[in-house]
């Protein structure tokens, strides 16, 4: 019998309770990439793996810990949603190249190399000036791809990201953003960085977060699907794949702990961090499904569809997540 195709959401960050674990398997999520540090020390991340452990075992009817494909297949044998940790920031690493296998060890798949700010690795997206990836980011992307962890450059500046897609002997990640051509918002893609990504065998997870659409909040899933239906022929069906971004059950407060961190005390002039309106057609994780039907409906064929959905990580999770890169 064929093996079903999955379906892996390559970014989220919920307020995840046993509620949201039992949404996810009536969606069918087969495995979720999930935030565990956003502008955490050393300490504190290990406090929130800590925090998961305790969320494993309370929900091991519906919850694995992956750190592999292998693992993957394992929960969707058995019925569960894989849960694989990322860093959306490099603050864990508390500038010690020996976190990032020690993080590793830990479960750790992916890891940002900035969050919209300049990091000692790399410029954000949010910079003046992008003067690519640093002498430490150098070596610490050779680390990563030694011990099998995952490069995203989502929120990452144009030159860092193509300086990081340069650097590493690994394929990498966009996990979580979508192409400028579509919306320009500073964490969306240029076609260089678009095609640049393709060429090396990476993959760029497209985000259903309303800030980073063409019209918000009111964006349509004709729209969202056309969008895709472009990003393919830029990048080749092999390349795209969805990260939803969904931040689902926190409240207005923790927007403002994720865009300023501890480095500012409130944003400077800046609007009221809110949480945008949900998308009417993507609320939370029990509608990937109506993703896919606008696909089918764009013209995609069950297989291509099957690969956006979920099959294109999968074949990138295969090769990533090994050490020895």
């Amino acid at each position: 019998m064929a093996r079903r195709a999955p379906l892996i959401d390559g970014l989220q960050f919920c307020r995840y309770r046993r509620e949201i674990f039992a949404q996810m398997r009536r969606g069918k999520v087969d495995a979720a990439h999930v935030t565990i540090a956003y502008h955490e020390n050393r300490i504190e991340t290990l406090g929130n793996i800590a925090a998961w452990n305790r969320r494993f075992q309370d929900n091991a009817d519906l919850l694995l810990h992956a750190d592999s494909a292998a693992a993957i297949r394992r929960a969707m044998a058995g019925d569960k949603t894989a849960i694989l940790f990322g860093f959306q920031n490099c603050s864990p690493l508390d500038d010690d190249l020996g976190m990032v296998q020690i993080f590793r060890g830990l479960g750790v798949c992916f890891m940002q190399l900035t969050y919209n700010n300049q990091s000692v690795l790399a410029a954000g997206c949010y910079e003046k000036h992008d003067a690519g990836v640093t002498r430490f980011g150098r070596e610490v992307i050779r680390e990563m791809n030694r011990v099998g962890m995952v490069v995203d450059m989502s929120h990452s500046a144009e030159r860092s990201t193509l300086d990081a897609i340069e650097i590493s002997r690994r394929p990498i990640a966009v996990t979580h953003a979508n192409p400028e051509f579509f919306h320009r918002a500073p964490r969306n893609k240029s076609d260089t960085v678009l095609k640049e990504l393709a060429q090396s065998g990476g993959v760029l997870g497209l985000s259903l977060y309303p800030h980073h659409l063409k019209s918000g909040s009111e964006c349509s899933l004709e729209s969202f699907c056309a969008m895709a239906e472009r990003t393919v022929e830029i990048m080749g069906e092999k390349h795209v794949a969805i990260g939803s971004d969904l931040c689902q059950g926190h409240g207005d407060e923790v927007v403002a702990w994720m865009r300023d961190g501890k480095w500012r005390r409130k944003s400077g002039g800046e609007a009221e961090a809110r949480w945008p309106p949900p998308l009417p057609w993507f609320a939370g994780n029990e509608d990937f499904g109506n993703i896919k039907a606008g696909l089918r409906r764009r013209g995609f064929t069950e297989a291509q569809a099957a690969a956006v959905m979920g099959g294109n990580w999968m074949n990138f999770l295969e090769h990533s997540l090994a050490p020895g890169g």
